[in-house]
């Protein structure tokens, strides 16, 4: 018998706002149209946060989905990791904000903020404490309300991004029960020369304010597909499987062009890409998970399939994770 303990997905849950911004609400708002957005992101639609709606009570309801989708109850999480860049407060951190609703109160709960990298990285952390024995079942979750924290005069960024969150259990189990199933490779990067291709000018420490989002899109364009395919070769390697081994690519939801680069300069097939960059727009952390339960709960992605996940944000961070379904 073997002590090894191998994380496994057991469900996917997540929640959208309720209103929806089409490419067409921008008109007259700034200097943009549709067909401009779409050429250039593949976006056609984002939902956006409403009164009421806050990152805390998206991921609770992307949590809710999960658990039922596992068929367990909030008792049986003794961990809550949330990514997430937009918090309901400066602190506390939003995970023990969610675990209190949840009406769970043993256990532990934080956050972690990598941003459109940081569910890869909460998953990543997930992985190592069910590994290390100090957790059995965890919440790991990304959710974000970037609306709260654009400049809607700016046009070069207040179309990409949009609010949702997703949720995944995972539950530690040992490797001879596992059927093969659970993360099997994690890679993690970053790299903090790149800061300002891609930032908030607002901080606690800094200007006391919350800021805006600020990017320099052709920067952060040249850097993603190298940055990704290298960690995903990574992945690859460490597996020693290839693209052709690969049966749903789950990339980071932010720019169709990004999307297709990478997957042809990986050679995977694109019919094996999972998108909804065109209805959810970027949601940074929340982006990963929307876009798996969407495919699982359409019947894309179903058990012993060899499922690629990646992303990069900010910082600049990125990852990548293999994991079998």
């Amino acid at each position: 018998m073997s002590d090894k303990i191998v994380s496994v997905v057991r469900g996917t849950g997540s929640v959208l706002p309720e209103r929806v911004m089409r490419n067409q609400d921008f008109v007259g708002v700034v200097e943009t149209s549709d067909e401009w957005i779409r050429q250039r992101t593949g976006i056609a639609e984002r939902h956006i946060a409403g009164e009421g709606e806050t990152t805390a009570s998206l991921a609770e309801g992307a949590a809710r989905r999960a658990l039922d989708a596992a068929g367990l109850e909030p008792a049986d999480i003794d961990l809550i990791i949330l990514a997430t860049a937009t918090p309901d407060n400066t602190f506390p951190a939003s995970a023990v904000d969610v675990q209190n609703r949840l009406g769970i109160s043993h256990g532990f709960a934080f956050d972690v903020h990598a941003v459109c990298s940081g569910f890869l990285y909460a998953l990543t952390t997930a992985d190592m404490y069910l590994r290390a024995g100090q957790a059995r079942r965890a919440l790991v979750i990304g959710a974000e309300t970037f609306s709260r924290i654009l400049d809607w005069e700016d046009r070069t960024t207040c179309v990409l991004f949009g609010d949702g969150a997703g949720a995944v259990v995972l539950e530690g189990v040992p490797a001879e029960e596992s059927a093969g199933k659970g993360i099997l490779v994690a890679k993690l990067r970053s790299d903090g020369s790149h800061k300002e291709k891609l930032f908030v000018d607002g901080g606690p420490s800094t200007t006391g304010t919350v800021g805006h989002l600020r990017m320099q899109g052709r920067e952060v364009f040249k850097h993603a597909v190298g940055m990704i395919t290298d960690v995903i070769e990574a992945c690859f390697a460490a597996a020693k499987i290839g693209p052709d081994d690969i049966d749903w690519f789950i990339p980071h939801q932010a720019n169709r062009r990004i999307i297709d680069a990478s997957a042809k300069k990986l050679g995977i097939d694109i019919d094996k890409v999972v998108i909804t960059v065109d209805r959810h727009g970027n949601t940074s952390a929340a982006s990963i998970p929307l876009a798996l339960d969407t495919a699982v709960r359409d019947g894309r992605v179903k058990p012993g399939d060899l499922v690629l996940l990646e992303a990069m944000g900010g910082g600049f961070t990125w990852g990548a994770i293999l994991l079998r379904w």
